[in-house]
């Protein structure tokens, strides 16, 4: 199967208990996600989306230069992105302007992209990840 980029939504995350936590400590861990640690939890994705790594470096051409369209040009540089509620300001526009010139499977990934943007929006806690994998 040749090089794609593939999109993972995290669906949930769970404290690893294997180990007996004196509740103390586990009052530590629950503060720490909380402030966006994550100490001792394990997050569970499940894949969203694949695009072969041809097409997503077309896709993301035709988005205009600027910061969104460099954080998505990461995934081509260094083989995996973090997308967060933080990154939301600089997709929306970024898509937006490169709408016009995208054919329907680019439409369609830019659709889905914005309705993940629109969740983490709602709850900051939710991200993608996205990876280039053979």
């Amino acid at each position: 199967m040749s090089e794609r980029a593939v999109f993972y939504q995290l669906t949930h995350k769970f404290v690893n208990n294997e180990i007996a936590i004196p509740e103390e400590a586990r009052q530590v861990i629950y503060y720490s996600l909380a402030i966006g640690h994550h100490v001792g939890v394990m997050d569970c994705f499940q894949s969203l989306m694949e695009i072969p790594l041809d097409d997503y470096r077309q896709w993301v051409a035709r988005l205009p230069e600027g910061p969104g369209r460099h954080k998505l040009e990461g995934v081509l540089k260094w083989g995996e992105i973090e997308v967060n509620s933080s990154h939301t300001a600089e997709l929306y526009p970024a898509i937006s302007a490169g709408l016009a010139q995208m054919d329907e499977a680019e439409t369609h990934w830019s659709s889905v992209l914005v309705q993940c943007l629109q969740k983490m929006e709602e709850e900051p806690a939710l991200y993608l990840m996205v990876r280039k994998v053979a």
